[in-house]
């Protein structure tokens, strides 16, 4: 890290010091966090996901530390875990409007809040247990990630900044109007437009985003024979199954990939990484973490979560048990796929989730809801964690410290979570009503809430086994094994070879969680970011990953979650006044 430096401002604290950290944490999780959280939660009920609040909360936190140089994106670091956190807790406030649809008694809210907290906590320590093998070894790209530090660097040092206005406020403006247009114009949300997708796609580039499309077309070419052997009703869209499948292809690429992991670590393997000229990365002291506190943190929030569940909720202890044991599967697969492709895929995690517990003899949907939320909650918070410590490996800022800012975050939202969900479903009486019930025509229109519509799905197939599901998971993992064994023996590097004969089972799932249009966004951004980079390389001045494609691609990001803020603001003004 940067040492501590003589702030521009006079009444800025001396950086480091109490006050310092005050001030950061005040911002973070009281100010930029429920700005995000407002944005996530109207998100989610609109549309069903949501901006990840990483690079809006980056991009503000920068303004706050802007007058301690270049070492101030380290305090900005801290305000956007801080505030990403408190707004990815507040997005899933759609748990209490699932409810609703099931006719289920609404708890205590200081009850539920206590519940996520819990959760969020547990899924803090995963993610953090994670994070060497995601981004130390692995070093998976995390396009937000990416777009955050770029935007952090260029933010806190005039340099950089100068060289990199154009394209990160061009991005920014563009991302901005394109985020608001496609809210408001139906015929641009017709066809999928998206500038964080795309943007997202210039971020990683061809050899992801290419892949992607592959996915999403062989979802749209099998779907006749989906709908032939049962799989899927006539007029269902094809990631219905195929996510499962995309899902499985994670599973089995991951199992790979850890295995070599595990082999490196043992002496023998440690020799042979040496042999071959790819020895072990030393710790520096910015990564260091105290491994055995941090196991016994994950083992007594587990404990917690389980006992809240039961005692608070009146939850089975079983099914509370199995979920807490399948966040340790989700949030590396699901930390995976956001570090590849920038989805994370937690309402299919809690789909999954479902399918295994029904095929352990779970009928009650009230129970899977509870159960399924432990998946939902703790994986989407292990992910943000991931994904800030792949912008805190970039910058060289203190996980420890990241760490203790997530759990502010963390705090903070599981009583916002509720707040904005009981506020926004007092305001708007429709959130209430089931949407899985209506016709075509009765469905509304500005509140589609999609991932609250593909919980009750799953809940309300408790009653029917479907062995179909697991099948798909089994043959999407046994195709990543494959593809991800052949991968490493033949290490494919070849354009072609790699991106479109043996592409990255990564970067293929991700076409399964989407729709078409989304995965045409997202492939495009990424051949142009590629053709980018061929034709304006990284400045040799400029850190290796600030490519001027990245750049634009993390403006264009940024400027859509600002849109999707402005939104989120108007329609919680809309609710008080």
């Amino acid at each position: 890290m940067d040492s501590p430096r003589t702030p521009r401002w006079r009444w800025l604290p001396a950086e480091g010091s109490w006050r310092y950290h005050l001030l950061l944490a005040v911002m973070g999780i009281f100010v930029l966090g429920p700005l995000a959280g407002v944005t996530a939660a109207y998100m989610n009920f609109s549309i069903g996901f949501f901006v990840g609040g990483q690079v809006l909360a980056g991009l503000l936190g920068s303004a706050v530390t802007a007058g301690y140089g270049a070492a101030g994106r380290h305090g900005a670091n801290y305000i956007q875990t801080a505030a990403a956190s408190v707004a990815s807790m507040s997005g899933l406030g759609v748990l209490l409007q699932a409810q609703a649809w099931l006719g289920l008694p609404q708890p205590p809210a200081w009850q539920m809040a206590v519940y996520l907290g819990c959760v969020g906590m547990f899924g803090v320590g995963v993610g953090m247990l994670y994070t060497p093998m995601l981004v130390d070894r692995m070093r998976l790209a995390y396009p937000s990630g990416l777009a955050v530090a770029n935007i952090l660097r260029a933010l806190t040092d005039p340099a950089l900044l100068r060289r990199s206005v154009l394209q990160l406020g061009g991005g920014m403006a563009l991302g901005a109007v394109a985020g608001l247009a496609s809210a408001r114009l139906a015929v641009l949300g017709a066809i999928g437009l998206s500038a964080s997708t795309f943007g997202a796609g210039l971020v990683v580039g061809a050899r992801i985003g290419i892949p992607a499309v592959t996915g999403a077309l062989l979802g749209v070419v099998l779907q006749p024979y989906f709908v032939s052997i049962g799989w899927l009703q006539a007029g269902d869209p094809p990631r219905k199954i195929m996510f499962l499948i995309a899902l499985g292809a994670i599973m089995g690429a991951a199992l790979v990939d850890m295995a070599l992991i595990f082999a490196r670590a043992l002496p023998r393997g440690q020799r042979l990484s040496a042999v071959h000229g790819a020895p072990e990365p030393a710790v520096k002291d910015w990564q260091r973490v105290n491994t055995l506190r941090l196991v016994l943190w994950v083992l007594f929030w587990a404990g917690a979560t389980v006992a809240c569940g039961h005692w608070l909720l009146g939850q089975p202890v079983f099914f509370l048990a199995v979920a807490v044991a399948l966040v340790f599967l989700f949030a590396l697969v699901n930390g995976i796929s956001v570090g590849v492709s920038d989805s994370n895929p937690i309402s299919s995690a809690f789909v999954v989730t479902i399918v295994i517990l029904a095929a352990l003899g779970l009928r009650d949907p009230g129970v899977g809801l509870m159960a399924g939320a432990v998946l939902l909650v703790a994986t989407g918070v292990a992910c943000d964690m991931q994904q800030d410590r792949s912008t805190g490996w970039r910058l060289g800022t203190s996980r420890v410290v990241q760490f203790r800012y997530q759990v502010l975050g963390v705090v903070v939202g599981a009583v916002l979570a509720v707040v904005f969900a009981r506020l926004f479903m007092a305001a708007y009486p429709v959130l209430l009503q089931d949407q899985t019930v209506m016709t075509a025509g009765q469905q509304p229109a500005e509140w589609s809430s999609a991932m609250t519509y593909k919980f009750l799905g799953v809940l309300r197939s408790l009653t029917d086994d479907l062995p179909f599901q697991r099948t798909a998971i089994g043959v999407g993992l046994a195709a990543g094994l494959v593809i991800e064994s052949l991968r490493k023996w033949l290490r494919p590097r070849g354009f072609v070879l790699d991106a479109i004969v043996l592409p990255s089972p990564y970067a293929l799932s991700f076409g399964g969680f989407i729709n078409l249009p989304t995965a045409l966004w997202f492939g495009a951004g990424g051949v142009a970011g590629s053709w980018w980079s061929a034709r304006a390389p990284a400045r040799r001045d400029a850190p290796q990953d600030m490519s001027s494609a990245s750049l634009f691609g993390g403006g264009l990001i940024a400027g859509d979650a600002l849109a999707a803020l402005g939104i989120g603001i108007v329609s919680l003004l809309a609710v008080v006044t």
